[in-house]
């Protein structure tokens, strides 16, 4: 059986970004900052911080990533907590909390939590009408899967 996750229509949005990309990310967010102020607004640590500084918007921070931050939004996502994840990722440089980064894009992916990794999926992801009106996500039951009979 699936498992329907209710979004409302005002949206709990995860903010994440590597050190390199945060001046990306607040770019991003500077040009929106009045459409993301409907919105409930999570963030890593250091992220949320500059954020909160910077635009004075209401930022609930986690950790810093490397700390434990993208587990903590990992865990929000599981109970339905976030509905949306904007994760400016640095393509060019090893992190060291990098099998972190790839369990919180698994949960993601997991709990069928949209992902923008960029500044086109963000604005294509953002513009949509579908940020403004509920939406049921269907969020796979994988539990037969994790039940198979594995033979030793």
């Amino acid at each position: 059986m699936n498992q329907d996750y209710k979004m409302h229509i005002q949206k709990k949005i995860a903010l994440v970004a590597h050190d390199n990309r945060k001046k990306d990310l607040m770019n991003w967010i500077q040009i929106n900052r009045e459409a993301l102020s409907t919105h409930f607004l999570y963030a890593t640590g250091t992220t949320g911080q500059i954020i909160a500084e910077k635009t004075g918007l209401p930022v609930r921070t986690f950790k810093s990533g490397p700390l434990g931050g993208d587990q903590q939004i990992g865990a929000k996502i599981i109970e339905g907590e976030i509905d949306f994840m904007i994760f400016f990722w640095d393509p060019l440089e090893a992190q060291p909390h990098d099998p972190d980064v790839k369990a919180l894009l698994r949960i993601a992916v997991l709990y069928d939590v949209p992902i923008a990794m960029n500044y086109a999926t963000a604005d294509f992801v953002f513009s949509s009408d579908l940020m403004n009106k509920p939406y049921d996500r269907l969020v796979i039951d994988y539990t037969k899967r994790l039940k198979r009979h594995i033979e030793l």
